[in-house]
């Protein structure tokens, strides 16, 4: 995981330092509210993202964990909404998708962010770079352009290169990812995307608790704990803000099925 390249569009913050895996999240808590990353957390990470599918035991793992939490939980990803409910299969009401530039409330409610006419420049970009590199994929996501490269390893550095050349003339935020590299209009993280969820019912006044794998997930985490919650790495150890850990989707879907809210 290339560490150097991640640009947030919050303020940058150190992270501790985890040299042995982090204890799991207690299952019993004070009025949680839950917030999901998808790939890497509920779904596996998979070669292409249209690779990731429905499974009924996530489906019913959500559902489940949403009744007894009085609907506090939400799905937050890099994915858009529509992704997220083709592979949630729309068990989530809550749910931001592509970094916090797309938001629906509890109510229904939806908030899209204003693409950055940039966008479209680098979403030609990265296709001519594909064209030529058999594994490369471009995700079209509207406000975002994303470049994976999960099935062409070898194409990383090249990747990475083009997309930190295009963020400088651009403007757009570079947002690296697993294997991934993307260029999304600015102004929006995982973030903000907890932080304005939190205001809103039925989130306002509960605790968060953000659960990540990737680097982006930090700002997840920090948003968490200045609201007085925490986050769950999971996945193996590095350097992270998170407070607990788990090890694998597994054991996220697992620990969803044993919470339970306390006194």
């Amino acid at each position: 995981m290339r560490t150097s390249h991640l640009i947030t569009d919050g303020a940058a913050a150190p992270v501790e330092a985890v040299s042995r895996p982090l204890p799991p999240p207690p299952a019993r808590l004070a009025r949680p509210a839950l917030f999901l990353d998808m790939d890497g957390v509920l779904a596996p990470l998979a070669e292409t993202p249209d690779a990731v599918v429905p499974h009924p035991e996530r489906t019913a793992a959500l559902r489940a964990v949403a009744d007894r939490l009085n609907g506090r939980v939400a799905i937050i990803s890099g994915r858009t909404i529509a992704e997220i409910d083709r592979i949630a299969e729309a068990s989530a009401a809550s749910a931001s998708g592509v970094h916090g530039l797309e938001r629906r409330g509890a109510d229904g409610s939806l908030h899209r962010a204003e693409a950055a006419p940039a966008v479209r420049d680098a979403v030609d970009a990265f296709e001519r770079f594909a064209r030529t590199r058999p594994g490369v994929i471009v995700e079209d996501k509207a406000v975002s352009a994303g470049l994976h490269y999960r099935g062409a390893p070898a194409e990383a550095a090249a990747a990475v290169a083009l997309a930190q050349r295009l963020a400088g003339e651009t403007g757009l935020a570079l947002q690296a990812g697993n294997l991934v590299v993307e260029l999304k209009t600015p102004g929006t993280s995982k973030g903000t995307a907890l932080t304005a969820f939190m205001q809103e019912p039925p989130f306002a006044g509960s605790v968060p608790v953000m659960l990540g794998d990737d680097l982006t997930d930090e700002d997840g985490f920090r948003a968490a704990a200045a609201l007085g919650g925490f986050g769950v790495l999971v996945g193996p150890p590095r350097e992270t803000g998170a407070r607990f850990g788990l090890p694998d989707v597994a054991a996220v879907l697992a620990w969803l099925n044993a919470v339970e809210e306390g006194a």
